[in-house]
């Protein structure tokens, strides 16, 4: 029997959440083009559900995400139509005839049947962590097993979420997902792991800087952001479970600089950022790296899961503990 998530109606109130989701046993199976369709069709159904994405993190067999649903509010048929496009933004020739049949029919007579039904459709997408997350898995499902000529399940289990207190939880919360590529070895600085929120906020994502700057209560992203990579730093810095830590020498440089980056630390992020993990080239081209990864992909071993984490009270702070 399934045990009822914790939510807040968003008819009540704005929630927050950290969601997790794990591979079929385990096995690691995103690679850099898993991992960037990922986080781009992890934002056209954040678009589409009317949520906000906080940071989040996408590792070889799992990912983590905080989101915020805000309060529900009225959303007009311009703002549903337009919502639709960005889940679809290149329709199929009959995605594409059934838009402009929508669009005519809410033109012509809103509060005709067909109209009425199709709002409550697209309204009951939105608004829900649940609804989000189911949407997000499954779509990626799908564009993964056709990349990769499989079928079947691809996620382990049901999405494990956690409310989170809009408070220094939230900040703890945040911290403990942007470092997850630093406890598992794959960055020495969150900053040059591409598939999390902090990397890409410092690689320009306005959504994601504004997202920060609310979070840290402060007016400007440069002072949150100095504000953030100091606690992520003195976080990260204290070794956990013998996982990986960021080591005392970069620590004891960040917080000399009171977790400000230069002009060329930035410069660069962004240049990696937006250049790393692509393949860029004529069909041909592209289609010949995509069947060399499928070869990579298929020679890869099982691995053993890893447990995920407990979540435990400390104080007044909700900490996740676990083999990550």
């Amino acid at each position: 029997m399934r045990i009822p998530r914790i939510k807040i109606p968003s008819a009540e109130s704005a929630a927050v959440y950290h969601c997790i989701s794990r591979t079929v046993n385990g096995e690691r199976l995103f690679g850099d083009a898993e991992a960037e369709m990922f986080r781009k069709q992890m934002w056209q159904v954040a678009e589409f559900c009317g949520v906000e994405i906080l940071t989040y993190a996408v590792m070889s067999n799992h990912f983590h995400i905080l989101v915020r649903v805000p309060k529900a509010v009225t959303v007009s048929d311009a703002e549903l139509l337009r919502r639709h496009r960005v889940l679809h933004p290149k329709p199929t020739k009959y995605q594409a005839a059934k838009f402009e049949f929508l669009k005519q029919q809410l033109a012509a007579d809103g509060d005709a049947a067909a109209a009425k039904r199709w709002r409550k459709q697209q309204f009951a997408l939105m608004g829900d962590v649940s609804q989000f997350m189911k949407l997000l898995k499954q779509r990626f499902s799908i564009w993964f097993n056709k990349t990769h000529e499989r079928f079947g399940a691809l996620w382990s289990e049901r999405f494990k979420s956690v409310l989170v207190e809009n408070s220094a939880a939230l900040t703890v919360m945040a911290a403990y997902i942007d470092l997850n590529p630093v406890r598992a070895g794959l960055s020495t600085d969150p900053k040059d792991y591409r598939y999390c929120g902090y990397a890409e906020a410092v690689a320009g994502n306005k959504r994601l800087r504004a997202a920060l700057t609310m979070m840290f209560g402060q007016k400007e992203w440069k002072a949150a952001h100095d504000y953030y990579r100091r606690l992520l730093f003195d976080s990260g810095g204290k070794k956990k479970n013998n996982l990986a830590s960021l080591s005392a020498a970069r620590v004891k440089k960040v917080l000399a600089a009171q977790g400000s980056l230069s002009a060329a630390e930035l410069l660069r992020c962004r240049v990696n950022y937006f250049t790393n993990g692509a393949v860029l080239g004529g069909k041909a081209f592209v289609t010949e790296q995509l069947q060399r990864y499928r070869q990579f992909i298929g020679s890869r071993k099982k691995t053993p899961p890893r447990m995920l984490p407990n979540l435990t009270v400390s104080g007044e702070l909700a900490v996740l503990r676990g083999g990550f």
